[in-house]
């Protein structure tokens, strides 16, 4: 861990994987309730449907690069994070890449 100026840093290493994904898919979630019964998984299927014809209308939706990854917190627990790297084709050779999360404190002035 290393500290400037009142800030405090820490660096975590793990794993990213690189895939293509459709940016506006993301907002389209289902939660554990939503299969509690068959009526809340046709709500969800329903909340679903009406988001997916709404990015329709407006354009569709627009491809875009992300990286999933994944590393392991201080308390030993596995953390997973989405990065957005944007439209264009990422310069790896492979879709598998190492990651270097930092992590900094600081007070606001």
């Amino acid at each position: 861990m290393s500290s400037e100026q009142g800030a405090v840093r820490k660096m975590f290493v793990g794993e990213a994987r690189i895939g293509r994904a459709m940016k506006e898919f993301m907002q389209f979630t289902l939660k554990p309730e939503d299969f509690t019964s068959p009526v809340a998984l046709q709500m969800a299927l329903a909340r679903i449907y009406e988001g997916m014809m709404k990015m329709i209308q407006e354009g569709g939706p627009k491809p875009t690069f992300i990286a999933e990854v994944r590393f392991t917190d201080d308390m030993g627990r596995p953390v997973v994070i989405a990065v957005d790297l944007g439209s264009e084709t990422p310069p790896f050779s492979s879709d598998k890449v190492k990651a270097r999360v930092v992590i900094e404190f600081y007070e606001e002035e």
